[in-house]
This record gives C-alpha cells, structure tokens and sequence, in this order.
C-alpha cells in the first residue's frame, strides 16, 4: 500500500463495475481467456494501460527538462541493444 492509505493497481479487494465495451472487442477478448476469464484480462489490461501512462509522464517531464531525445541518438542505442535495422524495419 503507498502511503496515506492509497491503493496501488492490483492491490486490494475486487470491487464490482459495470463497463461497456464493443461487441466485437468482448468476443476477442472472450475467444482468448473464456468466458469466466474477463475480468481477469481486463484487472491486468488496465494495470499495463496505467503503467505505460505513468511512462509517458515520465517521458514528458523529462522531454521538459531535457528537450527531446535525439532521435539518431536514440537509433543508435537502439542498434547497439537489438543490431542494425533491416530495410522494412526502419520502414515501419
């Protein structure tokens, strides 16, 4: 638990919503985990979903301290970390 009480994404009691969503997106989501697995896939969609916007604020406020990465810089690392790009790589 964090402090002051607040809860973190995964912690706590369940607790019961209503939440709509596509037809065709239910039937995905049910054609992979089941029908009894919903809400389950949804708990851990949500915590990635959360984990990635907290990034993205991480990235801002660092864009707004540093300006923004460079993006040859940023090639670079990347070709180091994975090797070059192919031709339809960079492409994408």
């Amino acid at each position: 638990m964090a402090d002051g009480g607040e809860l973190l994404p995964g912690d706590g009691p369940s607790s019961g919503i209503s939440v709509s969503l596509s037809a065709g997106t239910l039937q995905a989501i049910r054609k992979r985990v089941g029908k009894r697995g919903v809400s389950a896939y949804l708990e851990r969609a949500a915590q990635r979903q959360i984990e990635r916007d907290n990034l993205d604020d991480l990235i801002a406020d660092f864009d707004k301290i540093h300006g923004p990465a460079d993006p040859d810089g940023v090639a670079a690392k990347r070709a180091k970390l994975t090797g070059p790009e192919t031709g339809a790589e960079a492409a994408a």
